[in-house]
């Protein structure tokens, strides 16, 4: 898929940034490919001819949006923490961050997964794929500050992103620093 993405024409790109917006906004099912082209000023034809299938264009809206994600969070994090603990905790600040931006809805890979729920659909393996990097990311943080079981703490730390993730879309304030202060809380017992 990172092939097509890099290979895109300009119409291609439309309809991507396109169904980007109104798949997160309204929901993949809610969007046809007739709304995505009309909005992107190109034909079903131009928008099958990039894509192939709306499942395929659900895909490449979901690897697009991981890298888009790895790439912002891992800048955001080197330049607002200066040690390894800080970096760690870094992560629920940026998350903040991001949910501070128009528009929040949720997480757009959990609100994808809601929506697709055959298994072979090529997205899932994509929103699996994000969940395992947040992971493995949390693990590489905790064993640069460490951590006496970083794997552990990487388990805690994602299930308290993602609680936070889904508390904050109901409109419930204060979830990602209440999710920020029990890893804290976690880390100082691991560290210990």
């Amino acid at each position: 898929m990172t092939e097509v993405l890099e290979k895109l024409t300009p119409a291609g790109r439309r309809v991507l940034d396109v169904a980007a917006e109104l798949f997160y906004g309204q929901g993949i099912h809610a969007v046809g490919v007739e709304a995505i082209a009309a909005a992107a000023g190109v034909t079903k034809k131009t928008l099958y001819a990039c894509f192939g299938s709306k499942d395929q264009l659900v895909t490449a809206y979901l690897v697009e949006r991981d890298q888009r994600w790895r790439e912002w969070l891992r800048a955001w994090v080197a330049e607002h923490a200066s040690s390894p603990r800080e970096e760690l905790l870094a992560v629920f600040d940026a998350l903040g961050a991001w949910m501070e931006r128009a528009d929040f809805r949720g997480c757009g890979f959990v609100n994808a997964l809601a929506e697709i729920p055959d298994p072979d659909h090529p997205g899932r393996s994509v929103v699996f794929e994000q969940k395992r990097w947040m992971r493995q990311y949390f693990e590489q943080l905790a064993t640069a500050a460490g951590a006496a079981d970083p794997g552990e703490f990487a388990g805690s730390a994602l299930l308290l992103c993602e609680g936070a993730t889904v508390v904050a879309s109901t409109d419930i304030p204060g979830a990602v620093q209440h999710a920020r202060r029990a890893a804290e809380v976690l880390l100082a017992r691991s560290a210990a």
